[in-house]
């Protein structure tokens, strides 16, 4: 019994010292590193690489797709918006039941990316979520997703921080890569205003034509 009681310590210390082994940077490519456990999983596609890990309460995917080569050049911030935000929602429709939670803007480096939770429950009482981030660039997309059950909502925090921290960039990227120029624009309510203040102007002109003619006709 002795022995047995023993075997079973080596392991869970054996186990437990590999999942609390420091992570390592990996590079995704030559411009974006990230840290994953130890014991990470590669695989390349034609269309993507996938780097996987599991870590002590969660699970890690790092993926990173090429656009096409002929993707045309974003010119404005908000253009980038879109692209992100229909990739959100292309990511919540992968799975019925699923609904993104705390989407927000961050920088990474000199870009800018997404980051929000997407929560999955089929049914069962088995609740899932999904921490994004997501990283848009001329050449490449990158996420980086880290899963883990509802029951360890409490404890994945400071390993969900450090995974999200460790994302680095090389200085060569910066915000051309994302979109051309950063003038930012007017926003939607001083169009609006504007179209607004111009119809006006124009209702204007017109009542004040007609006056006008209506004097001369009756002159």
């Amino acid at each position: 019994m002795k022995k047995i009681f023993f075997s079973l310590t080596l392991l869970v210390a054996a186990i437990s010292g590999f999942c609390q082994s420091k992570a390592v940077p990996v590079k995704i490519d030559s411009l974006v590193t990230v840290s994953l456990p130890p014991g990470y999983q590669r695989k390349d596609t034609v269309n993507e690489q996938i780097f996987t890990a599991n870590s002590m309460y969660g699970y890690m995917v790092v993926i990173r797709e090429p656009n096409a080569k002929n993707n045309t050049p974003l010119k404005k911030e908000k253009d980038l918006n879109k692209v992100l935000k229909t990739y959100v929602k292309g990511i919540q429709g992968e799975s019925a039941g699923s609904s993104a939670q705390n989407i927000r803007d961050t920088t990474i480096g000199a870009l800018k990316a997404k980051v929000f939770t997407l929560k999955s429950d089929d049914g069962s009482g088995d609740v899932q979520y999904r921490s994004f981030i997501l990283l848009y660039t001329q050449d490449a997309t990158y996420t980086f997703e880290y899963v883990y059950p509802e029951n360890r909502v409490d404890l994945v925090k400071d390993e969900l921080k450090a995974f999200s921290a460790s994302i680095k960039l090389s200085p060569e990227l910066n915000r051309q890569d994302q979109y051309l120029s950063n003038a930012k624009g007017m926003s939607s309510t001083i169009e609006i205003a504007i179209i607004g203040g111009g119809g006006l102007v124009i209702i204007l002109i017109i009542v004040l034509i007609v006056r006008r003619k209506r004097k001369l006709a009756i002159s």
